[in-house]
């Protein structure tokens, strides 16, 4: 489909000089590479622009492409000197444009001085302009989910971050929440800018027996009717390996046992540990023979005379 350069700039066919310097001059600052990064409609549409402004700022070539169409350069014995900007778009590609950059931003001026408020621009007056501001590349948020003995033991994750294998260690007692931040893991800088980070927040998966609080862990722990009366040792399953506790004894249903120490780890404080919250659930025997009921009877009438 043949292009007609005065619908790209939005002109119409008798548009003088100035109208058709201030549509492009509009236009390609919406389009602008540096404006639409990795926007490849955006860098087409620019370069669309640049082919128009080439043709119809010039008087001559504006002349044949009134009479011949876009088949006017075939017709252009000559071709003038071009003058290249390097766009800063994702690809790095490069958009063309013939003439003194100098005559669309009036004598004297610069091919930066339009785009110097968007884009950081400020390049010297040379056949080549190339938008030289850093841009700092683009932030990447991930997360991970891990287990409570793996935050309780510490592990590692493998992460595959623009084809780069990125293994992180995550030491004991990282929470649920915690952010890390890999600085310069995220996207690639523009122009030279320094890469993006990338943020991993951790997230701790619930457990069935345990519920973490700071950095004290807490369960429930049945204990029988006698133990908890009489008073007893009672082992427990924790994150660190079995252990055996003392139950004192007339332990009352919801008593709270602490154990100092055996709790999560501090994180990043290795030497220093939460502690074991037990709750006690006293289990009452349902199915009695009437022999064990009637010692309950007595047993009951004993501490009532």
């Amino acid at each position: 489909m043949a292009k007609d350069y005065y619908s790209i700039l939005g002109v119409s066919k008798q548009a003088k000089e100035d109208e058709i310097k201030k549509a492009f001059r509009k236009l390609a600052v919406k389009y602008h590479p540096d404006k639409n990064p990795g926007n490849k409609e955006s860098e087409e549409k620019f370069k669309e622009l640049n082919e128009a402004y080439e043709v119809l700022s010039d008087p001559e070539k504006r002349k044949k492409y009134d009479v011949y169409g876009p088949n006017w350069n075939q017709f252009n014995g000559q071709q003038q000197g071009q003058h290249q900007y390097q766009g800063g778009g994702a690809g790095g590609g490069s958009y063309e444009y013939e003439g003194d950059p100098g005559e669309f931003f009036g004598k004297g001026g610069d091919f930066s001085d339009i785009f110097g408020e968007f884009f950081g621009g400020g390049g010297s007056r040379t056949g080549s302009r190339r938008s030289t501001r850093k841009h700092k590349g683009q932030d990447y948020q991930s997360e991970v989910t891990i287990t409570l003995e793996e935050a309780f033991e510490g592990t590692t994750r493998l992460f595959n971050i623009n084809e780069q294998k990125i293994r992180i260690t995550l030491k004991p007692g990282v929470y649920d929440g915690l952010t890390i931040k890999l600085a310069g893991k995220g996207a690639a800088g523009l122009n030279g800018g320094e890469a993006g980070d990338l943020f991993i927040t951790i997230r701790v998966s619930q457990h069935a027996s345990y519920r973490r609080d700071g950095d004290d862990l807490r369960r429930t722990v049945l204990v029988d009717l006698f133990t908890a009366v009489l008073g007893g040792e009672k082992e427990v399953a924790t994150l660190a390996g079995q252990l055996k506790i003392k139950i004192p004894a007339g332990t009352q249903n919801g008593k709270l046992l602490r154990i100092r120490g055996k709790g999560m780890p501090v994180y990043n404080q290795p030497a220093q540990r939460g502690d074991l919250l037990l709750e006690i659930q006293v289990e009452v025997p349902e199915k009695l023979t009437d022999q064990q009921r009637e010692l309950f009877r007595q047993l009951q009438e004993s501490f009532q005379s």
